[in-house]
């Protein structure tokens, strides 16, 4: 019989989602089984189903909650300034702090949209647009004030989003670059891209490269 992780349902039900995640950013959602993620935990594969009523709603739950957390988390750090230079310097470094903090939730949740139902897919796709909807805002606030040039701050943000998620695929804790430094140039990069002065680069400044 397989050992279960704990008494604890919540800790049982946190080992089921973090081993999920693994498998699936390893082995794709399609090919990932219950049983297999059943043996990785220690529980029965019946137990799974204690928390999540199938394999979908699974998967739902944890893109769901990868989203949830990045809003949730904007919203405790999000600067007190109706300043959008100074919001997107901070919605810069939030990003990219947390989606090299999470790089397999990313993974998932940017690889996976394909495996949801129609409606989860909503749901989740809803989810997604409010936190583009962060980014847009920004844009178009500045673009209004005259401190950004684009044409359209809409695709602006598909296209600063993808140089920005993309990190999360390459960068290396112990790699060429710290994280201060990473961020740094990438608020350069995005800085640029919007037409805003670039920032002066902080003297001393030289990082490892990946």
């Amino acid at each position: 019989m397989a050992r279960t992780t704990g008494s604890d349902g919540t800790r049982t039900e946190e080992a089921i989602r973090q081993a999920a995640i693994s498998l699936i950013a390893e082995r794709g959602f399609e090919a990932m089984t219950l049983r297999e993620l059943a043996r990785r935990v220690g529980v029965q594969p019946g137990s799974i189903y204690r928390y999540f009523p199938s394999k979908g709603r699974m998967l739902t739950e944890l893109l769901v909650e990868h989203l949830q957390y990045l809003l949730e988390q904007w919203e405790v750090t999000r600067p007190d300034t109706a300043d959008p230079v100074e919001r997107l310097r901070a919605f810069v470094d939030f990003h990219v702090r947390s989606h090299t903090l999470r790089r397999r939730e990313v993974f998932v949740a940017n690889m996976e949209l394909r495996s949801l139902a129609p409606a989860d897919y909503r749901q989740v796709v809803a989810l997604r647009r409010r936190y583009e909807d962060i980014l847009t805002d920004i844009l178009r606030d500045g673009i209004g004030s005259g401190a950004f040039v684009l044409p359209d701050a809409r695709i602006a943000t598909f296209a600063v989003l993808a140089m920005l998620t993309g990190v999360g695929t390459w960068f290396r804790e112990n790699g060429r670059l710290g994280k201060r430094e990473l961020i740094e140039q990438y608020t350069q990069l995005v800085m640029q891209c919007v037409g805003a002065a670039p920032p002066k680069p902080r003297e001393g400044t030289r990082g490892r490269v990946n």
